[in-house]
């Protein structure tokens, strides 16, 4: 194993504990998914949490940091459309009301569509273009984001795993619709709360 790539593992699996378990985005709609559907009908969501932040710090890896760096206004457009819709899958779980799926509406996210939310995730970004300028796991950009993207699915999808699993368990205590309800509300509002460094740093 090459030096820089034993030094700077240790590192690098904290950095991913740490930023995958924390709250989140991600965390709140799994942890809500989980209390809706279930640990099995949340699984395709969990698995695309971890490819698309997996492919997210590739995509970084490969340049895209750097086409930030140059182009600015991309930046603030991504950011745009990340507020726009976390709004929306706020509106999205603050309305759901019933465990069970009504005219077939209701839905756990699928596998494609947590992949593609990663590209407007606040925190994804904030992962992967830490761990892209700060963990140096090898001196090639493009196979350290390739090794960081491989560390993020190895620690992550077990972290992001127990909050699906934790929202499964809290499923028996939130069978009356009322519970549920202010179940949901509260995770509409810590989603929208999720959106605070972005209006912050607009502020600035």
């Amino acid at each position: 194993m090459p030096a820089d790539l034993l030094s700077a593992l240790p590192a690098a699996v904290l950095f991913a504990l740490v930023t995958t378990i924390t709250p989140g985005p991600n965390n709140t709609m799994l942890l809500a998914s989980g209390v809706n559907f279930g640990l099995k009908r949340t699984v395709p969501h969990l698995l695309g949490i971890s490819a698309g932040v997996a492919f997210l710090m590739l995509a970084v890896g490969l340049g895209l940091a750097q086409a930030f760096e140059r182009f600015a206004w991309l930046y603030t457009v991504l950011e745009t459309a990340s507020v726009v819709y976390l709004l929306y899958l706020a509106w999205k779980i603050g309305t759901s009301s019933s465990v069970q799926a009504r005219d077939g509406e209701r839905r756990p996210m699928r596998f494609y569509e947590a992949v593609a939310f990663q590209w407007v995730n606040p925190k994804a970004w904030m992962m992967v273009l830490t761990a892209a300028t700060t963990i140096h796991l090898h001196a090639s950009l493009s196979l350290n984001a390739a090794l960081m993207a491989l560390v993020f699915i190895v620690v992550g999808l077990p972290c992001i795993t127990m909050w699906a699993a934790f929202g499964m368990s809290l499923r028996r205590f939130l069978g009356r619709p009322r519970w549920l309800r202010a179940f949901n509300l509260t995770m509409a509002a810590l989603l929208v709360l999720s959106l605070y460094p972005i209006v912050v740093r607009a502020l600035a």
